[in-house]
């Protein structure tokens, strides 16, 4: 008789031994596809976290132009980046803030002081680091962003704008360098900054309340002599990618010395727990596996003395030896496959509800960088995949073939006619 066909009938006839089987097979194939869950949820949400926070790259040094800051930002690490150029402007048609504190010598400063504002001319505000972390918030409208490059726009402070009556959709006019000019720039969003108003005298142009920000060709209107940038901030997905944006720097810039900082803890906060959590999924399949393995290695060999008659029978009519390692291994695979399909339904309810447990309290101990909207984060997404269950059933299957070969080895040792004597 076919040693698959043995194996079939040996399953329908030994019912509770099969239940067993089955029964393990599930528990074991559902922790592998519970693991394999919680390690596509950690990458997923890993990758979004690259996206969504990264790390942060500050580049300062001699020659460093919004042209070549532009040229690192299209590099392919690199997520957004911001160009930061600051001027000192005129204005007219509002009535800049000055110092509550009288000038020393008992002079004030009056309100047509050359350059009383200072502008900014970026190309992303939310990557300027009091907006990055909260210390400068958006109270009315919004900020800068790439889009606004070809557009004369502006972002200004609480304080000048509640001193000037402004509000979202006005219009203000900077004074140009050459002193005669204007450029009119509309006001896109209100800003409030943290810092106070300075306790002692201070120039009109560096009270916080007289800094507004612009894309940076407005500044470049403004004064076209302006070049050299203050700084530039690239966004870019992981530490390990920093080197590379060093080197492509080093390239642009020449060997002349520049300042390359890399400010990775936000990163670290928000990403080094979730690849914890991706350890640990793996650190659980590789467990099951061993563990599946040792156990039903355990079972079969077992069985194998329980059916001690049978096998001398089949050897003693002169079947061969690896047919009954066969027979056993189709016995225990048979039972692994449709135990596959029972953990993909198990298996979904209970990652769900491990990975929110895990991934939650990851993020909740966590301190990353404070997001740009109040939404809530979406909660991590664990959803079966057509190739989390083929790794199963390979693990699966893998783990029926040594359980039962390396216990099979005993068979290769049989001989039937002691069994037979031995059973009489």
């Amino acid at each position: 008789m076919n040693f698959v066909k043995r194996a079939g009938l040996s399953l329908r006839a030994r019912k509770v031994r099969t239940a067993v089987l089955l029964g393990i097979f599930v528990v074991i194939c559902t922790l592998l596809l519970g693991g394999f869950l919680l390690q596509g949820a950690t990458a997923r949400q890993e990758a979004d976290a690259q996206r969504t926070i990264g790390v942060d790259v500050t580049l300062k040094g001699k020659g460093l132009t919004p042209a070549l800051a532009d040229r690192l930002g299209s590099s392919p690490q690199v997520h957004r980046y911001n160009p930061r150029l600051p001027i000192e402007a005129g204005a007219r048609g509002i009535e800049p803030l000055e110092s509550d504190i009288p000038k020393p010598g008992g002079d004030r400063v009056g309100s047509k002081t050359p350059g009383p504002l200072a502008l900014n001319g970026v190309r992303d505000s939310g990557l300027l680091l009091p907006f990055s972390y909260g210390s400068n918030k958006i109270t009315a409208g919004r900020g800068i962003t790439p889009e606004d490059a070809d557009r004369r726009v502006a972002v200004v402070e609480q304080r000048l704008a509640e001193k000037n009556g402004l509000k979202v959709g006005d219009t203000i006019r900077a004074l140009a360098a050459d002193g005669r000019s204007t450029v009119p720039l509309t006001v896109v969003g209100i800003f409030r900054d943290s810092a106070p108003d300075p306790t002692r005298w201070t120039p009109p142009h560096l009270l916080p309340g007289n800094t507004l920000y612009v894309p940076v060709r407005t500044v470049r209107q403004l004064s076209p002599g302006a070049e050299d940038l203050a700084e530039a901030v690239f966004r870019i997905g992981s530490p390990e990618q920093a080197e590379q944006l060093h080197a492509e720097a080093r390239r642009l810039l020449g060997t002349e010395s520049f300042d390359f900082r890399v400010n990775d803890k936000a990163y670290k906060d928000q990403v080094r727990p979730i690849q914890r959590v991706g350890t640990f999924g793996r650190l659980i399949v590789q467990l099951i596996a061993v563990a599946g393995a040792l156990i039903l290695g355990l079972i079969v060999m077992l069985q194998i003395r329980e059916r001690r008659d049978e096998l001398g029978m089949l050897l003693s009519l002169g079947e061969k030896k690896w047919k009954l390692i066969g027979q056993h291994t189709v016995e225990v695979a048979a039972v692994a496959l449709p135990a596959v399909a029972v953990a993909a339904l198990a298996g979904q309810i209970a990652a769900q509800q491990t990975g929110d447990a895990l991934l939650g309290h990851q993020e909740s101990a966590s301190s990353p960088r404070p997001r740009a909207s109040d939404a809530p984060a979406d909660p991590p997404e664990m959803r079966v995949q057509p190739s989390d269950l083929g790794k199963v059933a390979g693990i699966g299957l893998g783990i029926s073939l040594v359980s039962t070969v390396v216990p099979g080895i005993g068979i290769l040792r049989l001989h039937p006619r002691s069994i037979l004597t031995d059973s009489e």
